[in-house]
């Protein structure tokens, strides 16, 4: 599961947005970016961790965050789920799972006792110059932002 740490260099990334627009992390240099992994759009418990990003959005660019969410769903799934809650950052449509894959947040979960390969619910923190500060990995989807924002 998740390798990478704090004080590991953040993976280089190329992949696209709901709208299309690829990121990549050397779009963010000079910024903190908070990339978070979640399972599945307009799923409840990803609803409330994107929306208390969304909720408290003024902070993070107060203090210089850009934030990235990123799942393995379509970019027309991602559309839907960014248009439908009015989230002001971009949603990675991550359907090869190159980026979920990189930051080594796919494996083995278990739910109401069966086991299958998904994505772990993760966030990271990587700082200014391309290294991560932060790596989350209990995330409390209602008080996400408090977690990061500290």
């Amino acid at each position: 599961m998740t390798t990478l740490q704090k004080g590991d260099q953040a993976p280089n990334f190329s992949a696209k947005d709901q709208d299309g627009n690829v990121h990549t992390i050397a779009d963010y240099k000079g910024k903190k970016l908070v990339v978070f992994f979640y399972p599945k759009a307009n799923t409840p418990g990803c609803t409330a961790e994107a929306c208390d990003l969304r909720d408290n959005y003024a902070r993070f660019e107060a203090q210089n965050y850009a934030l990235l969410g990123v799942s393995a769903d379509s970019a027309k799934a991602q559309s839907s789920f960014k248009n439908k809650f009015d989230f002001p950052f971009p949603l990675l449509a991550d359907e090869d799972k190159t980026v979920i894959q990189a930051f080594g947040v796919w494996g083995p979960k278990k739910f109401m006792g069966k086991e299958y390969d998904g994505i772990h619910r993760t966030t990271f923190v990587i700082n200014e110059d391309g290294i991560i500060d932060q790596v989350i990995t209990d995330v409390k989807t209602k008080a996400h932002a408090a977690q990061i924002l500290k």
